[in-house]
């Protein structure tokens, strides 16, 4: 859909942006959004396993769950389908963290 954009056409934006580009958004998000928005959730699907544990470190304090039947990014060409809840947990327990599951509304659960 981009494509079809003057900017795209133009040559001022790429497809997708870098891993440095996300590390600085999720980073600035947390500075300019805390009180507003607490939770900065980083997606596994987009940015692969260790680029979401790299925005862990930027700011992020949510990592994206288990998907099964996920369409939007596979549609862009993602081809990462899968992660065990195990898998979650070790990539959070890398950076040193506890892993907690949470609701949609983001109640922690035991």
């Amino acid at each position: 859909m981009f494509h079809n954009t003057q900017l795209w056409r133009g040559g001022f934006v790429s497809s997708s942006p870098s891993v440095h580009e996300n590390f600085r958004v999720h980073a600035v998000s947390r500075l300019m959004l805390a009180g507003f928005i607490n939770n900065i959730q980083t997606s596994w699907v987009k940015l692969g396993p260790r680029g979401a544990q790299l925005m862990l470190t930027a700011g992020a304090n949510d990592l994206g769950g288990t998907l099964f039947e996920e369409n939007i990014s596979r549609a862009a060409g993602v081809n990462r389908q899968l992660m065990t809840s195990e898998q979650l947990e070790q990539l959070i327990v890398e950076l040193g963290r506890i892993p907690r599951q949470r609701t949609t509304t983001y109640e922690l659960l035991e």
